[in-house]
Protein backbone atom coordinates (compact mmCIF):
# COMPACT_ATOMS: atom_id res chain seq x y z
CA UNK A 1 0.00 0.00 0.00
CA UNK A 2 1.68 3.27 -0.63
CA UNK A 3 0.36 6.78 0.40
CA UNK A 4 1.12 10.63 0.28
CA UNK A 5 4.81 10.79 0.43
CA UNK A 6 5.64 12.57 3.90
CA UNK A 7 8.99 14.99 3.91
CA UNK A 8 9.05 13.97 7.57
CA UNK A 9 8.20 10.81 9.27
CA UNK A 10 6.58 12.11 12.41
CA UNK A 11 4.73 15.41 13.34
CA UNK A 12 2.94 16.79 16.23
CA UNK A 13 1.77 20.15 17.02
CA UNK A 14 0.08 20.93 20.20
CA UNK A 15 -0.82 17.11 21.27
CA UNK A 16 -1.86 17.03 24.79
CA UNK A 17 -3.21 13.81 26.40
CA UNK A 18 -4.99 13.87 30.26
CA UNK A 19 -5.49 10.98 32.13
CA UNK A 20 -8.01 12.45 35.00
CA UNK A 21 -6.09 15.19 36.91
CA UNK A 22 -2.52 13.63 35.41
CA UNK A 23 -1.02 15.40 32.34
CA UNK A 24 0.60 12.36 30.07
CA UNK A 25 1.73 15.01 27.05
CA UNK A 26 1.44 18.90 27.49
CA UNK A 27 0.98 21.06 23.76
CA UNK A 28 3.78 18.69 22.07
CA UNK A 29 5.41 19.73 19.31
CA UNK A 30 7.91 17.58 17.52
CA UNK A 31 8.85 16.78 14.25
CA UNK A 32 10.84 12.98 13.29
CA UNK A 33 12.53 12.34 10.12
CA UNK A 34 14.30 9.02 8.72
CA UNK A 35 17.09 7.25 10.19
CA UNK A 36 17.33 6.48 14.14
CA UNK A 37 15.34 8.75 16.28
CA UNK A 38 16.07 8.15 20.41
CA UNK A 39 13.12 9.70 22.62
CA UNK A 40 14.35 9.11 26.03
CA UNK A 41 13.11 10.40 29.34
CA UNK A 42 12.45 9.09 33.36
CA UNK A 43 9.85 6.36 33.57
CA UNK A 44 6.23 8.56 33.52
CA UNK A 45 7.92 11.44 31.14
CA UNK A 46 5.07 9.95 28.28
CA UNK A 47 7.17 8.29 25.75
CA UNK A 48 5.06 5.38 25.91
CA UNK A 49 1.77 7.53 26.06
CA UNK A 50 3.02 9.24 22.69
CA UNK A 51 3.48 5.67 20.35
CA UNK A 52 0.35 4.74 21.25
CA UNK A 53 -1.21 7.79 20.25
CA UNK A 54 0.84 8.00 16.97
CA UNK A 55 -0.33 4.13 16.59
CA UNK A 56 -4.15 4.89 17.15
CA UNK A 57 -4.70 3.29 20.08
CA UNK A 58 -5.47 5.89 22.21
CA UNK A 59 -6.92 9.45 21.47
CA UNK A 60 -5.19 12.42 22.32
CA UNK A 61 -6.94 14.84 24.52
CA UNK A 62 -6.09 17.40 22.30
CA UNK A 63 -3.97 18.55 19.14
CA UNK A 64 -3.07 16.77 16.05
CA UNK A 65 -0.69 14.50 14.53
CA UNK A 66 0.67 12.79 11.28
CA UNK A 67 2.36 9.44 10.97
CA UNK A 68 4.38 8.97 7.42
CA UNK A 69 1.58 11.69 5.84
CA UNK A 70 -1.54 10.02 7.57
CA UNK A 71 -3.89 11.92 10.49
CA UNK A 72 -3.73 9.91 13.33
CA UNK A 73 -7.46 10.67 13.85
CA UNK A 74 -9.02 9.41 10.47
CA UNK A 75 -6.36 7.21 8.91
CA UNK A 76 -4.78 5.01 11.69
CA UNK A 77 -5.64 1.92 10.09
CA UNK A 78 -3.27 3.10 7.30
CA UNK A 79 -0.51 3.80 9.59
CA UNK A 80 -0.76 0.79 11.28
CA UNK A 81 0.34 -1.09 8.09
CA UNK A 82 2.98 0.99 7.33
CA UNK A 83 4.36 0.72 10.55
CA UNK A 84 5.63 -2.26 12.72
CA UNK A 85 5.45 -2.17 16.52
CA UNK A 86 7.75 -3.61 19.24
CA UNK A 87 6.13 -3.08 22.74
CA UNK A 88 7.84 -2.51 26.18
CA UNK A 89 6.13 -5.65 27.98
CA UNK A 90 6.18 -9.39 26.78
CA UNK A 91 3.64 -9.96 24.50
CA UNK A 92 4.71 -13.76 23.55
CA UNK A 93 2.31 -16.70 23.17
CA UNK A 94 4.93 -19.34 25.45
CA UNK A 95 3.72 -22.24 23.79
CA UNK A 96 4.38 -20.94 20.52
CA UNK A 97 7.72 -21.07 18.53
CA UNK A 98 9.39 -17.72 17.27
CA UNK A 99 9.14 -19.51 13.64
CA UNK A 100 5.03 -19.85 13.77
CA UNK A 101 4.50 -16.62 15.33
CA UNK A 102 6.48 -14.55 13.10
CA UNK A 103 4.82 -15.90 10.08
CA UNK A 104 1.32 -15.71 11.90
CA UNK A 105 2.03 -11.85 11.90
CA UNK A 106 3.33 -11.47 8.60
CA UNK A 107 0.29 -13.07 7.96
CA UNK A 108 -2.00 -10.76 9.64
CA UNK A 109 -0.35 -7.81 8.56
CA UNK A 110 -1.31 -8.96 4.89
CA UNK A 111 1.21 -10.97 3.76
CA UNK A 112 0.82 -14.21 1.83
CA UNK A 113 1.56 -17.87 3.54
CA UNK A 114 4.62 -17.84 1.11
CA UNK A 115 6.14 -14.61 1.25
CA UNK A 116 5.42 -14.86 5.31
CA UNK A 117 7.28 -17.74 5.80
CA UNK A 118 9.92 -16.60 3.74
CA UNK A 119 9.95 -12.68 5.12
CA UNK A 120 10.08 -14.68 8.78
CA UNK A 121 12.98 -16.61 7.89
CA UNK A 122 14.91 -13.66 6.97
CA UNK A 123 13.90 -11.25 9.44
CA UNK A 124 14.96 -14.06 12.68
CA UNK A 125 17.83 -14.23 10.86
CA UNK A 126 18.40 -10.56 10.76
CA UNK A 127 17.81 -10.82 14.35
CA UNK A 128 20.30 -13.63 15.58
CA UNK A 129 17.48 -16.08 16.38
CA UNK A 130 18.01 -19.01 13.46
CA UNK A 131 19.07 -21.60 15.45
CA UNK A 132 16.62 -21.06 17.69
CA UNK A 133 13.51 -20.35 15.75
CA UNK A 134 12.09 -23.60 16.03
CA UNK A 135 11.66 -23.61 20.21
CA UNK A 136 8.94 -22.88 21.89
CA UNK A 137 9.42 -19.04 23.31
CA UNK A 138 8.16 -19.90 26.82
CA UNK A 139 11.90 -21.22 27.30
CA UNK A 140 13.30 -18.23 25.73
CA UNK A 141 15.57 -15.93 27.41
CA UNK A 142 15.23 -12.22 28.19
CA UNK A 143 17.39 -11.12 25.51
CA UNK A 144 16.22 -14.00 22.86
CA UNK A 145 12.55 -12.75 24.05
CA UNK A 146 13.44 -9.32 22.88
CA UNK A 147 14.76 -10.68 19.17
CA UNK A 148 11.61 -12.05 18.76
CA UNK A 149 9.38 -9.08 19.63
CA UNK A 150 11.72 -7.02 17.01
CA UNK A 151 11.17 -9.87 14.58
CA UNK A 152 7.83 -9.47 14.49
CA UNK A 153 7.82 -5.80 14.71
CA UNK A 154 9.80 -6.35 11.19
CA UNK A 155 8.18 -8.82 9.67
CA UNK A 156 5.70 -6.81 7.16
CA UNK A 157 8.95 -4.65 5.93
CA UNK A 158 7.42 -1.36 7.42
CA UNK A 159 8.40 2.08 6.50
CA UNK A 160 9.12 2.79 10.33
CA UNK A 161 9.53 0.89 13.83
CA UNK A 162 8.62 2.13 16.94
CA UNK A 163 10.91 0.18 19.58
CA UNK A 164 9.74 0.65 23.33
CA UNK A 165 12.55 0.25 25.77
CA UNK A 166 13.91 -2.96 23.73
CA UNK A 167 16.59 -3.41 25.99
CA UNK A 168 14.48 -3.49 28.96
CA UNK A 169 15.84 -6.88 31.29
CA UNK A 170 19.12 -6.69 29.09
CA UNK A 171 22.15 -7.94 30.89
CA UNK A 172 25.17 -5.18 29.45
CA UNK A 173 26.32 -7.29 26.52
CA UNK A 174 22.93 -8.03 25.39
CA UNK A 175 22.54 -4.23 25.48
CA UNK A 176 24.96 -3.30 23.03
CA UNK A 177 23.87 -6.23 20.68
CA UNK A 178 20.45 -5.27 20.78
CA UNK A 179 21.25 -1.51 20.03
CA UNK A 180 23.38 -2.53 17.10
CA UNK A 181 20.24 -4.50 15.89
CA UNK A 182 18.58 -0.68 16.05
CA UNK A 183 21.05 1.09 14.35
CA UNK A 184 21.28 -1.77 11.75
CA UNK A 185 17.69 -1.12 10.96
CA UNK A 186 18.05 2.52 10.87
CA UNK A 187 20.69 3.03 8.82
CA UNK A 188 21.31 -0.50 6.88
CA UNK A 189 17.77 -1.27 6.35
CA UNK A 190 16.78 2.22 5.55
CA UNK A 191 13.66 1.98 7.94
CA UNK A 192 13.04 5.23 10.11
CA UNK A 193 12.86 3.90 13.87
CA UNK A 194 11.60 5.78 17.05
CA UNK A 195 13.46 4.05 19.69
CA UNK A 196 12.60 4.73 23.60
CA UNK A 197 14.80 4.72 26.20
CA UNK A 198 15.06 5.82 30.16
CA UNK A 199 18.42 5.11 30.06
CA UNK A 200 20.10 8.74 28.23
CA UNK A 201 23.37 7.61 28.08
CA UNK A 202 22.23 4.02 25.88
CA UNK A 203 21.17 6.23 22.80
CA UNK A 204 24.05 8.55 21.93
CA UNK A 205 25.91 6.01 19.96
CA UNK A 206 22.99 5.10 17.99
CA UNK A 207 20.57 7.91 17.67
CA UNK A 208 20.83 10.44 14.49
CA UNK A 209 18.35 12.67 16.37
CA UNK A 210 17.27 12.93 20.60
CA UNK A 211 13.66 14.14 21.64
CA UNK A 212 14.18 14.49 25.69
CA UNK A 213 10.61 14.02 27.63
CA UNK A 214 10.08 15.29 30.82
CA UNK A 215 7.08 15.01 32.46
CA UNK A 216 5.27 15.18 28.93
CA UNK A 217 6.72 17.95 28.17
CA UNK A 218 9.44 18.70 25.65
CA UNK A 219 12.70 19.24 27.26
CA UNK A 220 14.53 19.63 23.82
CA UNK A 221 14.81 17.63 20.53
CA UNK A 222 18.03 18.00 18.40
CA UNK A 223 20.45 15.99 16.51
CA UNK A 224 22.31 13.99 18.54
CA UNK A 225 25.68 15.83 17.28
CA UNK A 226 24.20 19.20 19.13
CA UNK A 227 24.11 17.67 22.27
CA UNK A 228 27.28 16.45 22.51
CA UNK A 229 30.13 18.83 22.13
CA UNK A 230 33.54 19.37 24.34
CA UNK A 231 32.89 21.29 27.31
CA UNK A 232 36.93 22.45 27.76
CA UNK A 233 36.96 20.18 31.10
CA UNK A 234 38.46 16.63 31.46
CA UNK A 235 37.48 13.11 32.81
CA UNK A 236 39.94 11.29 34.54
CA UNK A 237 40.12 7.45 35.88
CA UNK A 238 42.35 5.88 38.43
CA UNK A 239 42.54 2.37 39.63
CA UNK A 240 40.38 1.66 42.58
CA UNK A 241 36.94 2.60 43.48
CA UNK A 242 35.08 5.24 45.19
CA UNK A 243 37.67 5.96 47.58
CA UNK A 244 40.64 6.41 45.12
CA UNK A 245 38.41 8.68 42.62
CA UNK A 246 37.47 10.87 45.59
CA UNK A 247 40.92 10.83 47.21
CA UNK A 248 42.05 12.66 44.02
CA UNK A 249 39.23 14.87 43.29
CA UNK A 250 39.81 16.22 46.91
CA UNK A 251 43.28 16.37 46.67
CA UNK A 252 42.96 18.72 42.85
CA UNK A 253 40.01 20.50 44.76
CA UNK A 254 42.59 22.15 47.25
CA UNK A 255 44.96 22.65 43.92
CA UNK A 256 42.30 24.98 42.40
CA UNK A 257 40.43 22.63 40.01
CA UNK A 258 36.79 22.13 40.59
CA UNK A 259 35.91 18.67 40.40
CA UNK A 260 33.15 16.34 40.98
CA UNK A 261 32.35 12.46 40.70
CA UNK A 262 30.71 10.81 37.53
CA UNK A 263 30.79 7.26 38.50
CA UNK A 264 33.74 6.28 38.15
CA UNK A 265 35.88 9.19 37.21
CA UNK A 266 36.64 12.69 38.20
CA UNK A 267 34.70 15.60 36.21
CA UNK A 268 37.44 18.55 36.10
CA UNK A 269 35.46 21.70 34.84
CA UNK A 270 37.78 24.20 32.42
CA UNK A 271 40.96 25.26 34.34
CA UNK A 272 42.00 28.42 35.24
CA UNK A 273 44.00 29.48 32.39
CA UNK A 274 47.23 29.56 34.82
CA UNK A 275 47.01 25.51 35.71
CA UNK A 276 48.51 23.07 33.28
CA UNK A 277 45.76 20.81 34.00
CA UNK A 278 47.30 17.40 32.75
CA UNK A 279 50.79 17.91 34.49
CA UNK A 280 48.53 18.67 37.72
CA UNK A 281 46.63 15.67 37.56
CA UNK A 282 49.82 13.27 36.30
CA UNK A 283 51.72 14.64 38.96
CA UNK A 284 48.86 14.81 41.74
CA UNK A 285 47.80 10.96 41.10
CA UNK A 286 51.59 9.69 41.49
CA UNK A 287 52.01 11.52 44.43
CA UNK A 288 48.81 10.09 46.27
CA UNK A 289 50.36 6.18 44.58
CA UNK A 290 47.17 6.16 42.35
CA UNK A 291 47.40 4.48 38.93
CA UNK A 292 46.16 6.96 36.43
CA UNK A 293 43.95 4.73 33.91
CA UNK A 294 42.73 7.85 31.31
CA UNK A 295 42.58 11.60 31.06
CA UNK A 296 40.28 12.68 28.45
CA UNK A 297 38.74 15.52 27.08
CA UNK A 298 35.17 16.11 28.82
CA UNK A 299 31.53 16.30 26.46
CA UNK A 300 28.04 17.10 27.85
CA UNK A 301 26.10 13.97 27.67
CA UNK A 302 22.04 13.95 27.29
CA UNK A 303 21.45 13.29 31.24
CA UNK A 304 23.52 16.90 31.43
CA UNK A 305 20.46 18.22 29.08
CA UNK A 306 18.39 17.68 32.62
CA UNK A 307 20.39 20.47 34.28
CA UNK A 308 19.77 22.76 31.53
CA UNK A 309 15.89 24.67 30.12
CA UNK A 310 14.70 23.91 26.99
CA UNK A 311 16.26 24.75 24.22
CA UNK A 312 19.92 24.03 26.26
CA UNK A 313 19.58 27.32 28.43
CA UNK A 314 20.87 26.78 31.85
CA UNK A 315 17.70 26.07 34.27
CA UNK A 316 17.65 28.26 37.25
Amino acid sequence: MTGPIAQRVIETSALTKHFGDVQALTGLDISVGDGVTGLVGANGAGKSTLIKILLGLLEPSSGTAQVLGFDIEHESAQIRQLVGYMPEHDCLPPDVSASDFIVHMGRMSGLPATVARERAADVLRHVGLDEERYRQMGGYSTGMKQRAKLAQALVHDPRLVFLDEPTNGLDPAARVDMLQLVQRIGRDFGIAVLVTSHLLGELERVSDHVIVLDGGHLLRSSATADFLHHTGGLLVEVLGGDAERDQLGERLALAGLTCRPRGQLVVIDPPPAHLAVLDLVRDTAADLGLGLVRMQPAQTHLEDVFLEGPGGEPSV
